[in-house]
């Protein structure tokens, strides 16, 4: 059980190395969140199922959204992409916006990173740091997603993403960043829940829509977001 083995191995890399920088994200979603804020989301390629996982989700909070590029990230490598998708996301004061890219080298999420920045968002970045810190931009902004982030998740994945090896075959196999990006994730949405709670505010969570109730539960309290989560 291979995987398994490569994944057990990695979780406790996260647990240990990235506790300090999941307690600062959950502090930042659970500001936003009291304050009136929610969270989006963005990732390209396969990066996106991340995105996914934290947003609109059971036991998840209500008040998120996922950023969805209309190309599917087919032209994340193309200048001007993410300049113009972000002129078509409704980005507030007190949001949070997750960003999620393995290399965090490519133009379309760059050109997001600078744009939200430049309006005073709050970014939580999710990379596979040191890989990244030797990789080069492939944007005229010359920089990389994690010198955007005021917290940066790093999801340890090795060079290339693809982790294992086969006998007899000269190229690596199964990836491991998809993974590292829940586990971290999920660890934020949970501490910063926890977070809200601690402070006598009553978190906004998704109740699933599969138990007794969960249907209209949840349709009351997205009305209390309506303008915000069922618009781009």
């Amino acid at each position: 059980m291979e995987f398994f083995d490569e994944i057990s191995k990695l979780a406790k890399v996260l647990e240990k190395d990235e506790a300090e920088n999941i307690h600062k994200a959950a502090e930042i979603v659970a500001e936003g969140i009291m304050n009136g804020g929610v969270t989006q989301a963005y990732g390209g390629g396969h990066s996106f199922s991340a995105a996914v996982e934290i947003s609109g989700r059971a036991g998840g909070l209500i008040p998120s959204k996922v950023i969805q590029d209309p190309a599917g990230g087919d032209y994340e490598q193309c200048e001007g992409v993410g300049t113009l998708l972000m002129h078509r996301v409704d980005l507030r004061k007190n949001d949070i916006l997750f960003l999620i890219s393995n290399s965090g080298r490519n133009p379309e999420i760059l050109e997001m990173a600078e744009y939200a920045k430049k309006r005073g968002i709050k970014i939580i970045v999710l990379t596979a740091l040191e890989s990244s810190k030797k990789s080069t931009s492939r944007s005229s902004l010359g920089t990389l997603l994690y010198q955007y982030g005021d917290v940066v998740l790093d999801n340890h994945s090795v060079f290339g993403d693809a982790a294992l090896t086969v006998d007899g075959f000269d190229s690596k196999v199964c990836g491991t960043s998809s993974v590292a990006a829940d586990l971290l994730l999920q660890q934020v949405i949970y501490e910063a829940i926890q977070t809200m709670v601690s402070k006598g505010y009553n978190p906004p969570v998704y109740k699933s829509a599969n138990i007794d109730g969960g249907p209209e539960f949840n349709e009351a309290l997205e009305d209390k977001y309506a303008d915000r989560i069922f618009h781009i």
